[in-house]
């Protein structure tokens, strides 16, 4: 991760701004700069210095996987230490991995598939297991929470 960089009140406005809704215009960043007073090239370059830094860590859609038949589940495995790097990379080289993180737990390795459709997650937390020789814990949804955060400044 890059250097935190200086973040000015352009760059606070911009964040707040966008991430409550995204114009969907023939050219949305030229529409968003326009109201920042900057030009879009600014608003690019302000962008992929926040992402680089890890100021924003994420600038896209969220999609709704149910409502286009597909799935999330959250998975969890227990991947002993001499085993952790050959693991993370078979379980990372899957695409439908969408995070990955370890945690100091006795399941340590924690990550959420997200398949095209519902019925795929067990198959492909099976074929997860048979590349890594470990069980794979799936911890469906069983109802969903929607809490939106906002940072204000």
């Amino acid at each position: 991760m890059a250097e935190m960089p200086d973040i000015d009140a352009t760059d606070r406005r911009i964040a707040l701004l966008l991430q409550d809704g995204f114009p969907l215009v023939h050219a949305p960043f030229d529409q968003c700069a326009r109201e920042f007073g900057i030009t879009e090239h600014d608003l690019m370059t302000r962008l992929r210095r926040l992402l680089a830094a890890g100021a924003v860590t994420r600038f896209g859609p969220f999609y709704n996987a149910e409502r286009m038949g597909g799935d999330f589940c959250l998975c969890a495995m227990r991947v002993p230490e001499e085993l952790w790097g050959s693991t993370v990379e078979l379980v990372n080289a899957r695409i439908e991995v969408a995070h990955n993180y370890r945690r100091d737990h006795a399941l340590n390795m924690w990550f959420v598939l997200a398949v095209e459709r519902a019925s795929e997650s067990g198959r492909v937390a099976r074929e997860i297991e048979a590349e890594t020789g470990l069980p794979v814990h799936l911890f469906p949804k069983i109802s969903e929470f929607f809490l939106e955060l906002k940072v204000v400044s």
